[in-house]
């Protein structure tokens, strides 16, 4: 099948190298600009771009995709479908209407739920024990066309964002190549989205991370392990933050401490009281301006205690 590849970051580049290993025509690539990256600024080409430029694809980085121009060179392209993972832009119309097949989206869960730029990371921040991978045809609107394929994913225990997305990545490449081959026989069926099931995920923003210690101490490990790497998870010590890295919710009650309360150091964690009287066992911190410590270190190094209150956006003193 003859199909124009539109992503940009990593967990893209599977689906591309899949649709090239499965004898897939590829005329074209489409990617984000370059960004400056570092203190030097130099600009750094997405991760999409290194592996088309590698298998000697042709790559465009259009700045404007409304324009004649970005539709002309899809039309050039003579795409059967536009295939489009983690692009980071919502196409116009016009340019929908170029495949003869249609727009295929790859989009990195069980759609309805989940709509949005950051479905990995809301779904471990919301505590789902389970997601999965969608392929669907694109419309205007923001992850809402039908549905083509779905597989469901557990998510492991203690399973941060960046391995998950990097199974996922994996498990999207299979669903899109199946989802060509039934397009291409007519096998596939698609089905409309129940409005009233979705859920959304909007882009992550840096105040994402400041702590609730009202949350139950599983939204909390939900949430240390969605916003990993980024915007991260931190609560502050007497004005200075501190990074949570690992943690894992436990049984037990705070017996009413206030939320925020460090309880002990047990078993080579720190334990925090969380909202409902719920308990955070805290495995490893980074403490502003430091690095990386265990619970223990932490202590030893005086950088948390048992006895010290963490406050949050929602404690109080």
């Amino acid at each position: 099948m003859r199909a124009v590849f539109l992503g940009t970051p990593d967990c893209a580049v599977p689906t591309l190298e899949a649709l090239l290993d499965a004898g897939h025509e590829i005329p074209l690539v489409v990617t984000r600009p370059d960004r400056p990256v570092g203190r030097s600024a130099r600009p750094k080409p997405p991760p999409v771009k290194q592996a088309a430029l590698a298998h000697g694809l042709d790559v465009i980085q259009p700045h404007r995709i409304r324009g004649e121009e970005f539709q002309e060179r899809l039309q050039a392209a003579r795409p059967e479908v536009l295939v489009v993972l983690a692009y980071g832009k919502i196409l116009p119309l016009a340019v929908l209407g170029i495949p003869s097949l249609g727009p295929v989206n790859v989009h990195f869960s069980l759609l309805p739920r989940y709509r949005g730029a950051a479905p990995v990371q809301w779904a471990l921040a919301n505590a789902e024990e389970t997601t999965g991978v969608t392929t669907m045809h694109m419309s205007e609107g923001m992850d809402e066309g039908d549905i083509l394929l779905s597989q469901e994913i557990l998510i492991e225990t203690g399973e941060h964002a960046p391995a998950l997305l990097q199974r996922m990545s994996r498990i999207g490449a299979s669903l899109l190549l199946r989802t060509l081959e039934g397009l291409g026989t007519g096998a596939i069926e698609p089905r409309p989205q129940d409005a009233a099931d979705a859920t959304h995920a909007p882009r992550l923003r840096r105040e994402d991370g400041i702590l609730d210690f009202t949350l139950r101490a599983r939204k909390i490990e939900g949430r240390v392990r969605g916003f990993d790497p980024w915007p991260g998870v931190w609560a502050e010590k007497a004005g200075r933050r501190i990074r949570i890295l690992e943690c894992k919710a436990i049984v037990g009650s705070s017996r009413g401490d206030p939320a925020g309360h460090v309880k002990a150091l047990e078993d080579e964690a720190l334990v925090v009281v969380c909202g409902e009287d719920s308990l955070l066992a805290v495995h490893a911190v980074q403490p502003e301006g430091r690095r990386a410590l265990t619970a223990r270190d932490a202590v030893n190094g005086r950088q948390l205690a048992p006895g010290d209150r963490l406050e949050g956006k929602e404690t109080t003193t």
